[in-house]
């Protein structure tokens, strides 16, 4: 039984991690060496935030798994 549960709890993750790269955009320049981080305006930190190209950036971000569905992480530059 807890091996049926553990299987089960790695295929939702794998799913919602796969879920997560697809949401990610297509649009924004990506990070170098960092294929899950793009760049992004942040009007309100880090609300609000917009995918950009990296010279008119604010921010680093990328999308993560939370425990609400997929939430976004950013760093200022």
């Amino acid at each position: 039984m807890k091996s049926r549960i553990a299987a089960l709890a790695a295929t939702v993750t794998l799913m919602v991690a796969a879920g997560a790269m697809a949401a990610s955009p297509a649009y924004a320049e990506r990070v170098p060496c960092s294929p899950n981080q793009f760049y992004a305006y942040c009007a309100v930190d880090p609300l609000g935030c917009t995918e950009t190209e990296k010279d008119n950036a604010s921010h680093i971000c990328q999308y993560v798994v939370t425990g609400f569905g997929l939430g976004l992480d950013c760093i200022q530059r």
